[in-house]
């Protein structure tokens, strides 16, 4: 999915997926964003470990090499968002201020945090500490959105009569976002409040695009959140008695209009 506005050319790079695997718990599928204009090139959060190779080669396609990305901005710091920072270690590097004090914080081994990743990142010299309000780049706005964590940033981009709003896993799909209710919070009245506030700013600019970090782009009509696209996901696994013997199985639902 592509979209243009304030300057700045958008295009998804990875669409997030809504669900989790039994028993191996959360998938990590989470969406990446490709941001170029005002002589940048901006990515929005980079996967897991296992994304590395794909969004490499998902940039190759486009003439990029991570070397050339300039900036790279992270919603917060659970390990399917910010793990592949070390990708873009030449770019300025953007996390929350609030985010990254918590995610020091927290106890090893016990959260979706990559302790060693962050700690990393917060000694690297191009890390950017990003503060509630701030403009980080040419007409992107960073807004504090607790609850998924307590220092997620969404990031609000005023475009040419469409803005969008990048989500990520403050309203990680289409249910959180319609039922209020959310998957992975530590504490649902600050997730709810942060959704009313989403909602309030689709009442403020109408039509915008929604992206979320596990799920599909969103645009509101008429105050209804319409899926962009359709899901792209499978698994290829080794039943067989040869490498050459693998069994493909669909994860996507049908064609969304």
């Amino acid at each position: 999915m592509k979209w243009s506005g304030g300057g700045w050319d958008l295009e998804v790079l990875v669409n997030g997926y809504p669900g989790k695997v039994v028993p191996h718990g959360g998938l990590g599928w989470s969406t990446v964003v490709l941001l170029r204009g005002h002589g940048r090139i901006v990515v929005l959060d980079g996967g897991g470990y296992g994304l590395r190779k794909p969004l490499a080669a998902a940039l190759k396609e486009r003439g990029i090499r991570p070397g050339d990305v300039t900036d790279l901005l992270l919603s917060h710091a659970h390990h399917d968002h910010c793990v592949n920072w070390p990708m873009f270690r030449e770019a300025r590097i953007a996390i929350g201020r609030k985010e990254l004090a918590w995610a020091r914080g927290v106890a090893w081994g016990e959260t979706s945090v990559p302790e060693h990743a962050v700690e990393a990142l917060a000694h690297w010299p191009t890390l950017h500490l990003i503060d509630e309000g701030e403009e980080v780049l040419p007409g992107i706005v960073a807004r504090l959105a607790p609850g998924h964590t307590p220092g997620h940033l969404i990031f609000l981009i005023a475009g040419d009569g469409q803005d969008c709003v990048l989500l990520q896993d403050a309203v990680k799909n289409r249910v959180e976002l319609t039922t209020r209710q959310t998957d992975m919070t530590y504490d649902p009245a600050v997730s709810r409040a942060t959704i009313d506030m989403v909602w309030e700013i689709c009442r403020s600019r109408p039509g915008c695009l929604l992206i979320p970090g596990h799920d599909l782009p969103m645009v509101m009509e008429n105050g209804v959140p319409r899926p962009i696209g359709q899901h792209r996901a499978a698994i290829r696994a080794w039943f067989g008695e040869t490498l050459d013997d693998i069994a493909s199985i669909d994860l996507a639902p049908g064609p969304t209009v």
